[in-house]
Order: C-alpha cells, then structure tokens, then sequence
C-alpha cells in the first residue's frame, strides 16, 4: 500500500462517504431534478450512479468478477426512497473494505485485475468530487477538507491526463490564477469552480 497504510485510507474512505452522504441528506424534496456540474445527470442520477458504484464494492471484494454481477445494478438503483437506498448502499460498502484482510484482496474491474486498497482509493477520490458536485447541485456548502483534496489529488494526479479521455471527466480547465488546492484539483477534474 506504499506510504499510505490501511487505516488512513479507511479513515478518508469513511471521510468521503461521510460527506456525501451529509450532502444526500440535505438534498430538498425539489431537487432532486436540478442540475450538476455533471452535465448529463440531475442530482438523482447523481446519487444513483454513487448508490450503484457502493453496490459493487461487496460482491466485488467477496470474488465476484464483472460477469457475475452482470446488469444488477444498471438503472435505477435509488427506488421510491433515495436517501435510504443511498445510506444502505454507503453502509455495506463501508463494511466490505473494512472487513479483516479486505485491502490486501484483488478485485476484477472493467480495466483487470486490482489491488482493493487502489479500488477503495479511486473510489473515495470519486466520492470527493461528487460530493462536490452535489454540493453545487443542491446550493450546499462547497468546502472539500483539506484531507480529502490532498488525498484526491494524490490519487488522481498521476492519471489526471488520461482521464477527460475516459468519459470520466470533463477536460481539465486553467483555475484561476492564485487558486487554492480545492479549486486546482476541481479545475483538474474539468469542473468550473
């Protein structure tokens, strides 16, 4: 796992989660149909492509390959009560990669074979950013802790060029000239801060 160990990964996974999920709870009756920094998706497809991401992570760390799990959880995921459809999904996969030995396990992704601890990296640097975009979804506040930008830009930084090529992401932007860590690795990310 190199410099960073087990429990400070865990310890930003839970972070991440946290804060998104503090952001699906502050989420208003109307507003579930407003817009987000991601163009495609409204707050709900936000949250359901969040929700449908967490639902992986169990079967994915108990063995599970692509195949197995199949188109499970393609589509809505979120039903008639995001907010617990959100919790439940955050719960269990909080769970799964704190389980005993969890970390030290391979996972199968779309791109191969996987190291779970780099699988919970690019999964917490994926709640960060969406927790900012849900942030601007639904007018909450923006601030991204200092831990978690530093992690984020730690995790994304040695692939941030290959990224707006994926699909993943917008094509980075030039922050603002004086930018702070936060808005540097937004502008990364291609959001416009």
């Amino acid at each position: 796992m190199g410099a960073m160990t087990s429990r400070t990964l865990l310890a930003r996974h839970g972070e991440a989660l946290d804060l998104f999920t503090d952001r699906v709870h502050a989420v208003g009756a109307r507003q579930w149909e407003a817009p987000t920094p991601c163009t495609e998706w409204t707050v709900r497809d936000l949250v359901n492509h969040l929700t449908a991401e967490q639902l992986w992570v169990p079967p994915l760390l108990e063995g599970a390959t692509l195949e197995d799990v199949g188109d499970a959880y393609d589509g809505d995921v979120l039903g008639d009560d995001p907010v617990a459809a959100w919790d439940e999904a955050a719960g269990a996969a909080r769970e799964a990669f704190a389980a005993p030995g969890a970390l030290e396990r391979t996972v199968t992704l779309s791109y191969g074979p996987t190291g779970a601890d780099a699988y919970a990296a690019q999964m917490t640097a994926d709640a960060v950013v969406h927790a900012w975009d849900l942030s601007r979804g639904i007018g909450a506040d923006e601030r991204l802790s200092k831990a978690l930008v530093d992690f984020t830009r730690r995790e994304v930084g040695p692939y941030a060029d290959s990224l707006a090529g994926s699909g993943l992401f917008a094509r980075p932007v030039e922050p603002p000239k004086g930018a702070d860590a936060q808005t540097r690795l937004l502008s990364l990310l291609g959001r416009q801060v």
